[in-house]
Formats: C-alpha cells, sequence, structure tokens
C-alpha cells in the first residue's frame, strides 16, 4: 500500500538526539525549510501589485496579480512580469549614518532577517527623527514591513546599541541583519528646529535654566520670566498653531538613580570598565513637570503656569509632556497618568487661564494598562475623540466629545478584546481594527481583522480563516491581503475587499513538507480548565523527531508570563528553540495562564501585585488535564525554563511549586521587583512601594527552594539589575542551598539565548530531567 506523503516522511525522520550537539545540530536543518509563506505585496497603482516568492531552497518566482479580478501572471525573474529584480544586502557590508526618514517615495517593501544570536528591536525613524519601536525580532527570525522609499528603518539590540540604520529602496529589499558591530546605510541628515514657531518669527530655546525668546525679524532676544523658584526649567517646547502661545515644562529637581556595571572584560582595552546607566526603580522619586503656558503680547511675554489640581501626581520619568494643541490654539491636551496607574485622564489647559478640565477620565481599583490601552485618535473636524477603555471589563472603543468630555457612544462592545486600531476613515465615519476572543470555538487569543461604523453599527469580520491573521493593505485600502496561520498550520494568503471581507483570490499556501521531512514535528495546540474550573487555557505541546507513543518523556516547560502580553506561539513558525530540547528527548509545552494579558479584564488582574502567581495553577491543571491522555508525559519529571520575568517565574516554581517541578532554569531574571525598572514594576506592583513587593520576592524566599536549579545572568544586563541575581545567590548561600550559578560575560540581557548560555540550559535540564 503506497503512503501518504507526510507518513512516509515521518517513517523516514532520524532518531532524537542524544547529546546537546545533535540536537543543535538538528535544528540547523529546520532552517530554509518553509517554502511560498512570504508574500510582501509592492503595490503598481490601486489595482495591481507584484511580490517575490521563495519557492525553493534556491528557487523564486515572481507574481503580478490584478486585485480586481484575481487573475495572477507568474515568472521565474522579475524581468518576466515587468518588474526589477530584489536586491539583498548584508548590513555589514555598508557604513553610512543614522537620519530622518524622508517622505514622497514610491510604496516598496523591507525584510530584514535576524542572522544574529540575540534579539533585536525593529525602529522607524519618522520625517521629525523620532523613533518608533515596531516589534522584536528574535535570532533566525524575520521582521517584514510595507514601507516607502526613503523612509529609514533603525536597528537596535535589547540593549539599544545601534546595529544597522537602512533606507528602504524603490524596490524590494533583503537586509540580513549580520554584524554585531554598529553599521549605517541611508540617506543625508535633514536638521530641523522644532522650537520655531509656525509662523516662522520666532525661536525660543533654553539656555542655563533660563527661557530666552528671539524676534527672528528683528534679531532681538528677551528672556522670558518665569518665576519659578526650586523649580527647574526644561525644553520641551510646543507652539500654539496660531505662533500666539507656547508651552514649556518646569520640574522638580530629583536625582536620578544610577546602577553600576562593571565589564570584566572589555574587548578594547585589558583592564575592566565602569559603566554608570540611569535606571529609575520602583518607588524612586520622579520629575513631576509643570507645564508653563508663555502667551506673546505687545509688550513683555505673559507666563501663566498650568494649574496642577487635576494631576498633582503624575507617573512620567520625561521632563516634560507631550502637548497637542486645538488647532483653534485656545487649548491643549496632555495625557495624565497617575502613579500608581489606577488613574488615567486626557486633560484640556485653557491656554489664557491654565485652567485645566478633564476630557476623558479612566479609573481602576486594580491598574489601567497605560502602555497598550489608552490609544485615541483625534476626530478634529468633528470635534471628536475615539478613545480605547477597559471600562466595562473588555478592551473596546468609545467616542467623546471634545468640548465637553462627555461620552458620545460606546463604539464596540462584547466578551471579546479590540488589539489594535488600524484605520479611521473620518468621512466615511468608520474604524477597522484586530480584534480576538470574537467566536467561541476559535483560540480566543486569535486576531481577526473587523470593521464597524464609530455609531457602533454594521459591525463585520472581514476575516475567516481559523488562525491568527496579518493585515497588509493597499495602498487605498481599497484591498487588503491576509496572511493567516496557526501553531499548527503553515501560512495562507488570501486577497480580500475591503469593504465587504469578499475573497478575491487565494495567493499562496505555504509548503512545508521539505520542514516535515527533516523530522520536525508538528505543535499540538491543547485547551484545558484552569484554576477555576471553567476558564479556558490554551497552549501547545512540542515532541521529539522520534516520538514514540509508548515511551515516557519527560517535561520541559517554557514560561514567560509577563502580564504585558501573551506569549504561547499563535503563528506558525520552526519554534526553534523549543524543538531543539524536544530532539534531547523532552515533551516541552508552553501555555498562558491567568495574570496574562488579551483576555478581559477579570483575567489580566490576577497579576495585580502578585506577580509571583505567574499563572502556575492554571498552567499546572492545563499539564496534568494533558497528561491524563498523553501517558507519555512523564509528570514525576519536570523542568522549567525562562528568562527575565521568565526568569523570575522559573525559580519560583521551585519556591513554591516544587512538589511539581523538579528543575529549572532562570535567566536574567527580575527576581525582585523592587530592584527592576520602575515603570514596568509599579504598572503591575503599584505604587508607593509596600509589603506586596517583598511578598514577591524570590531573594526574601530563597530558603523555600528545593529542586535542581541554575541562574544565569548577563554581565552587562542594562534591561533587568544583574544585582538581582546576585542578591538572590547571596540569599541562596545565607540559606545553605546548592544550585548552580553562570554569569554570561561580555552579555546583556537574555544571557541563555547566546549559544554559550543556550547549550549551558540544554545541558543542565538534560542532566537532571533524562535517565
Amino acid at each position: 500500500m503506497k503512503l501518504p506523503l507526510f507518513a512516509a516522511l515521518l517513517l523516514t525522520s532520524p532518531l532524537f538526539a542524544t547529546t546537546v550537539d545533535e540536537a543543535l545540530e538538528a535544528g540547523k536543518k529546520w532552517t530554509n525549510k518553509i517554502f511560498r509563506n512570504e508574500v510582501q505585496a509592492l503595490w503598481l497603482d490601486e489595482d495591481h501589485f507584484w511580490y517575490r516568492l521563495q519557492t525553493g531552497p534556491k528557487s523564486h518566482e515572481y507574481v503580478v496579480v490584478n486585485a480586481a479580478t484575481g487573475e495572477r501572471k507568474s515568472a521565474s525573474n522579475g524581468r518576466g512580469i515587468g518588474q526589477p529584480e530584489q536586491e539583498t544586502l548584508k548590513t555589514s557590508d555598508s557604513q553610512e549614518n543614522e537620519q530622518a526618514s524622508t517622505n514622497g517615495g514610491s510604496e516598496t517593501g523591507i525584510v530584514f532577517h535576524n542572522q544574529l544570536r540575540e534579539p533585536v528591536k525593529m525602529i522607524w525613524i519618522d520625517p521629525d527623527g523620532k523613533h518608533h519601536v515596531y516589534e522584536e525580532v528574535g535570532p533566525g527570525g524575520k521582521f517584514h514591513q510595507n514601507t516607502y522609499a526613503g523612509h529609514v528603518w533603525l536597528v537596535r539590540d535589547l540593549q539599544d546599541k545601534p546595529l544597522a540604520v537602512v533606507t528602504a529602496r524603490p524596490f524590494h529589499l533583503d537586509v540580513e541583519i549580520d554584524a554585531i558591530s554598529p553599521v549605517f546605510v541611508g540617506a543625508e541628515s535633514k536638521p530641523k528646529n522644532p522650537r520655531a514657531s509656525p509662523d516662522g518669527r520666532w525661536n525660543v530655546s533654553v539656555v542655563d535654566g533660563r527661557v530666552m525668546l528671539k524676534d527672528l525679524h528683528s534679531g532681538k532676544t528677551v528672556p522670558v520670566k518665569t518665576g519659578l523658584p526650586g523649580r527647574r526649567v526644561n525644553e520641551g517646547i510646543t507652539w500654539a498653531p496660531d505662533s500666539s502661545a507656547f508651552v514649556f515644562s518646569s520640574t522638580e529637581q530629583v536625582v536620578k538613580r544610577k546602577i553600576t556595571i562593571v565589564d570584566s572584560s572589555p574587548e578594547d582595552q585589558l583592564q575592566p570598565k565602569r559603566l554608570e546607566i540611569d535606571y529609575p526603580k520602583a518607588g524612586d522619586p520622579l520629575p513631576k513637570p509643570q507645564p508653563v503656558i508663555v502667551r506673546l503680547t505687545d509688550k513683555e511675554p505673559e507666563v501663566q503656569a498650568a494649574a496642577t489640581a487635576l494631576f498633582k501626581n503624575p507617573f512620567i520619568q520625561k521632563s516634560h509632556f507631550d502637548i497637542r494643541w486645538a488647532k483653534d490654539s485656545g487649548e491643549f491636551y496632555l495625557d495624565y497618568n497617575e502613579r500608581g496607574h489606577q488613574c488615567y485622564r486626557i486633560l484640556g489647559v485653557n491656554a489664557m487661564t491654565g485652567e485645566v478640565r478633564i476630557v476623558v477620565e479612566e479609573t481602576s481599583d486594580t491598574f489601567i494598562d497605560h502602555t497598550q490601552k489608552t490609544w485615541r485618535h483625534w476626530l478634529e473636524k468633528s470635534g471628536e475623540l475615539l478613545w480605547l477603555s477597559e471600562r466595562d471589563g473588555w478592551c473596546h472603543l468609545w467616542l467623546y466629545e471634545i468640548a465637553s468630555g462627555k461620552v458620545r457612544q460606546q463604539v464596540t462592545s462584547g466578551r471579546w478584546v479590540l488589539r489594535k486600531v488600524e484605520h479611521v476613515d473620518e468621512e466615511k465615519r468608520q474604524v477597522w481594527f484586530l480584534a480576538s476572543g470574537l467566536r467561541e470555538e476559535e483560540d480566543p487569543y486569535h486576531e481577526h481583522l473587523c470593521r464597524v461604523n464609530l455609531d457602533g453599527t454594521d459591525f463585520i469580520q472581514l476575516t475567516e480563516g481559523d488562525g491568527q491573521h496579518r493585515i497588509q493593505w493597499s495602498p487605498n485600502k481599497k484591498y487588503f491581503i491576509d496572511v493567516w496561520s496557526r501553531a499548527d498550520h503553515p501560512p495562507v494568503t488570501e486577497l480580500r475587499r475591503s469593504k465587504d471581507g469578499q475573497l478575491i483570490c487565494t495567493l499562496e499556501k505555504a509548503d512545508a513538507r521539505a520542514l516535515l521531512a527533516t523530522g520536525w514535528q508538528m505543535p499540538e495546540r491543547f485547551v484545558a480548565k484552569g484554576r477555576d474550573g471553567r476558564t479556558d487555557i490554551h497552549g501547545i505541546i512540542i515532541k521529539p523527531a522520534s516520538f514514540d507513543p509508548a515511551k515516557s518523556y519527560p517535561v520541559v516547560e517554557q514560561v514567560y508570563a509577563g502580564p504585558h502580553g501573551a506569549f504561547t506561539p499563535k503563528e506558525f513558525g520552526i519554534l526553534k528553540r523549543q524543538h531543539e530540547l524536544a530532539e534531547l528527548g523532552f515533551i516541552v509545552v508552553q501555555a498562558d495562564g491567568m495574570g496574562t494579558n488579551h483576555r478581559g479584564k477579570e483575567f489580566h488582574e490576577l497579576c495585580w501585585k502578585n506577580l509571583k502567581d505567574a499563572g502556575f495553577p492554571d498552567r499546572i491543571a492545563w499539564i496534568r488535564a494533558a497528561a491524563e491522555t498523553r501517558p507519555w508525559m512523564d509528570l514525576s519529571s519536570i523542568g522549567i525554563y525562562g528568562g527575565s520575568a521568565g526568569g523570575q517565574s522559573a525559580m519560583r516554581a521551585l519556591l513554591d511549586h516544587h512538589d511539581f517541578y523538579k528543575v529549572a532554569v532562570a535567566d536574567c531574571g527580575c527576581h525582585d521587583n523592587r530592584m527592576d525598572k520602575i515603570w514596568w514594576n509599579e504598572q503591575w506592583m503599584g505604587w508607593p512601594v509596600d509589603d506586596s513587593y517583598k511578598l514577591n520576592s524570590n531573594a526574601e524566599d530563597a530558603a523555600k527552594l528545593q529542586g535542581q536549579l541554575l541562574l544565569i545572568v548577563g554581565e552587562l544586563d542594562v534591561n533587568v539589575d544583574p544585582a538581582s541575581t546576585y542578591q538572590v545567590v547571596r540569599a541562596l548561600q545565607k540559606a545553605g542551598k546548592s544550585f548552580d550559578f553562570m554569569p554570561i560575560i561580555g552579555t546583556g540581557h537574555g544571557a541563555a539565548e547566546t549559544p554559550y548560555g543556550s547549550r549551558l540550559r540544554m545541558e543542565f535540564l538534560k542532566r537532571h530531567l533524562l535517565p
């Protein structure tokens, strides 16, 4: 009998690795084994686009599409469809400078391939020179983006060290990030002066703590008498649109905390270096900026400080608020996030009197997720504000009247979560957005594209496939390209109409046969009830290449339970780290428990002042439920690993749950939230710093350790203070506990993802979990 192709491939797959070297070697076989999965459309006009597609290890296909009809024409090279070839750039081959984007270029595409062993951040530099962080790309990962010729993209490592700056070309560009040292590719810089008045008459600056106003017509410079004893004058200067006034900020004089890191083995000298960086921690004093209005008159400037009654204690690390002026220059707006993150306001300040009023106010008994759920869109023509809020327990859009501060309409509602606004059409009064949790029968984390009118009517879901959806728009948003996949389903790329979601054609279906032929196992999705017996917990199960259901396998859990997100993979990918571990003979699992994001406020709030919980009761229940029907999961031999917040959780497993977990590898953990950065920890642990910080500290609970623990830290970590790990080491030593500790020299945050750290982790888990 002839076997199906996939079955035949599995019968010929290799045995699982017996050494770490063999597991790492197996991982090399998985790269560049998925084809027809990367569609980056380059639009020729509103109804036509083309793309270049990888169809094999060394083969490509060029495709041009008529979006109106779905007609598709292909050729083996760009000339065959009347388009230029694609250029590949290695960052190590170029040496130019960072600068701002330029506007006016044609639409194009750019793909970054991270060839490094450490994650990188992708940042767009806008025409004003401002940096906008898009996403983090892991080792071996890709970042593909529709952009415009002349737009500038910056690549930094997680320590904010610049690696590359690339300017988009008029044709599709592949960029291989293969250099550790700073590399720059770009156009000439165009310096701008943001302090010049819109009418070009005035220039304002801060010199030695004094505000100086210069009349560019007469050349006369006049000092502005601010009358701010005990406060520091800062820049952050913002002009009214009619040039009648400007705003600067004054702040309390606070001393910033600094941490010292020793680079024991610098590359450019024998002797160590001492590095000192600004690093505010939870509870530290903040500058409390206050806007000051300067009105220009025929005589000397009039100065008016904004009344602070409605923003007495702002959580802001900068020296100034971001200001937005009304078009008529009568009022300006600022955001007030009260320290403790339980009150958030958009405030309007009268430019003549300095009086302050509330435009929008959010309050919570726990926290407001201010970094992700305070999106807004100003509809100035209609005098409205579109605002994102969790006030009804779910993340939804609300429409406000700016002048009165009253709610006009709740735009979206239901037991689902709005994840990202894609586009607002002010003329049609419609908004497009990604949302998850829309279908009861589908994974609640899957994001679908939707549209609704601003009055809340005519809601429509525009995507269909059971999976996670990524959207590429046509230039005027008449069409969109929908790429959807799941952890267990390779990508499908579809072309759809924006007005109704109608499928025009399926552009591509990814081909993963070459990947499966290596023995790589498709992840298994699994759902079980959490601690309350009613809430679904979603995760994945990964098996080794030579999986035999008659055998028994130790279980290793990858954990990251940071409340800012949800982390179980939802898109298709090779999941190299997890699969390399599985090749040693493990079952590798990952799930998101309560306290993580994107499942509604009740699900999320469990983390409040309770980071040590980390969803353990839910994930343990999930693992046990999986093992009930999978006897090959050996629950007598379970390990766990994680980094950063995951490192904190990995160690916590052996403090509070050592009856379940036997082995843990904790990398660069924020083991005590009093030792870590201010913004992340006060967001979830609150302010002022109280006993809950101590109760969540791994260092305080070090004497409870049972099991085999490996602590890893990067010597040069500027994300989480390395002293957090050192203090845990000291506490364990004082408690007489046996454990392993490995500082990795010359490495920053995510030390366990370096080649040495990754190998160390695999060897430790293998030594203590495998017979």
